[in-house]
């Protein structure tokens, strides 16, 4: 874990994020998606990569991030077997995709600088 001044604020956000794409995820009527084709896998891909980066602002490369990652699989696969399961949302393989594929994204963009984004933004606090 970085050493961040405030790491309890960091995380508090990150996992106020992830309670939001759960709540989203299983409301009747979330908002609507882009209009345009696909838009909807978009917005899938773009959250979960967001969702995994900004854990990565938090956790150095390893196994505790390595870990967050499966368990961010698994929660967007979950989320869509439910969604199968109510009549008022449906299940789909490519959101389940997108929803991989995003979260490999974010991991990814945090093995470069943006890694650092919360460790510059406290130190530009500080003074």
């Amino acid at each position: 874990m970085r050493q961040l001044r405030f790491l309890r604020l960091w995380l508090t956000l990150g996992w106020v994020l992830v309670g939001l794409v759960v709540y989203f995820s299983l409301i009747p009527s979330p908002p609507e998606p882009l209009s345009f084709p696909a838009g909807d896998k978009l917005i899938h891909l773009s959250i979960y990569a967001g969702m995994m980066l900004w854990f990565g602002f938090i956790y150095f490369p390893g196994r505790a991030y390595r870990n967050l990652g499966v368990a961010f699989i698994m929660m967007g696969l979950i989320l869509e077997l439910i969604q199968g399961l109510t009549d008022y949302r449906s299940m789909e393989y490519l959101d389940m995709l997108a929803n991989s594929i995003g979260i490999s994204i974010g991991w990814l963009l945090a093995r470069t600088r943006l890694a650092s984004t919360l460790t510059q933004l406290e130190s530009r606090l500080r003074t």
